[in-house]
Order: C-alpha cells, then structure tokens, then sequence
C-alpha cells in the first residue's frame, strides 16, 4: 500500500518561531477546576510530543473498526489531527466515534472535506507533501520516504483502494515492501506500518524531544483537553 500532509482549517502548521520545550502551567493556559496533578501531567507531556506538521487523510473508508484502529496509531504516534473524505462512500455516526476507537477520537479530532481536490488544497496551504499509498509503476518504497517532511498520508477505501483523482493528485505514491504471495495490507494494518516508520525517523531526528505546537496553540489545546 501507499502513503501522504496539511496545515488544518483549525490552524497552521507550527512555525519555527517561539518554539520552547517548556509547557505553559499558570495563567491562561491553566484552567480553574479540579483536575489531578497526574492527568495534568500527562496531558503536558503527550501535547509536548504532538505532530501537528504529520496526518493522515482517510478516502472513503467504509469500515468503523478500520477508522478506529487508525486512529488509536494516529494518537499512538502523536498526530495532532487527521481528515476525511468521503465522497464515494457514505459515512456513519459509527465512523471515527470515540466508542469505536477506543476513546483515541477524544484526542484526534477529524477535518471533514466534500472532496479530495479541498482537502489537498488545504494540505497544501499547510506546506505538506502529499504521500499516497497505491501500487503503481513509479510508487516508491516505503523506507525511502523522508518523513522529517511535513508529511500528510493518504489511505483508501478497504476495497477499491485510492481514487484516480487521489492517486494523481498526489506528490508520491508509495508502497510497503513484502515478502509474502498477497500484495497489500489491511488499511489499519498498513497506516499502523506507515505511521510508525514516521514516528521511528522523527524521533530520530529528536522532533518528539521539541515542542512543535506554537504557544497559542498549546495554550487552547491544553484548556480543551482539561476540560475532557
């Protein structure tokens, strides 16, 4: 299968400016209620290691449990925030809830889009390069994509795979190397595979050791978050 990135309609991707490893505790960004010193805690520090210049974008898939089981990798490997398209294929209440996933769809929110042409246009105003996962003539091995990039990565339907448009529209298409007789992966399993190879070659490069929401962001997140 293959693979491809945005900066959100909530906000844009983290600029390199006024990045800080330390985390806001007082004034705006703490919130007046009781919440425990330890779920403060951890709040802080999964925020300390979020992608926001990494996502997802999910083509029409039909599956909940696949929906779900990516997003518990996205959570799993600090994506910020992923999108959906479902264009083709209708979507359900089902799709993406926090009871299906876990409760991983309480911490990744989803970006809806009406097609693939406005979600890459949004992508693309976000400085990502788009990586979708289809076995075609030029795709390119998944262990020779840099992932350092801002990076969205694009999986489809469990059955038809990516769109034409999505395929074309894409910078890269890419492909998990196999050894076996079958050629492709379950979704879940294949983002999973996808997702963790970004998360091996960004910490690498010590980007979950920097802080890379910018302040404001952090600030509203973490309210949002404590409010949970």
């Amino acid at each position: 299968m293959s693979v491809n990135h945005p900066r959100s309609s909530e906000s844009a991707v983290s600029e390199a400016e006024g990045r800080s490893s330390a985390i806001p505790a007082s004034g705006a960004g703490r919130l007046n209620w009781p919440r425990s010193t330890q779920r403060e805690a951890r709040i802080d520090q999964v925020l300390a290691r979020r992608q926001p210049d990494l996502t997802v974008v999910l083509e029409d898939i039909h599956d909940p449990h696949n929906a779900a089981a990516v997003l518990r990798s996205c959570d799993a490997t600090g994506i910020l925030r992923i999108h959906a398209v479902h264009e083709h294929e209708p979507t359900t209440k089902k799709q993406l809830s926090r009871a299906a996933s876990s409760s991983a769809a309480k911490w990744v929110p989803v970006v809806r889009h009406d097609d693939i042409a406005a979600c890459y246009a949004a992508l693309r105003a976000a400085g990502m390069q788009i990586v979708a996962t289809a076995l075609t003539d030029d795709s390119v091995d998944l262990y020779d994509v840099d992932f350092t990039r801002p990076t969205a990565v694009v999986m489809g339907n469990e059955h038809r795979g990516l769109t034409a448009g999505a395929i074309a529209g894409a910078d890269l298409t890419v492909r998990i190397p196999m050894s076996g007789m079958v050629e492709s992966l379950n979704i879940s399993v294949a983002t999973a595979v996808i997702l963790f190879e970004a998360f091996r070659q960004r910490r690498a490069a010590g980007l979950y050791g920097e802080r890379q929401l910018p302040d404001d962001d952090l600030a509203r997140l973490r309210n949002e978050w404590l409010a949970k």
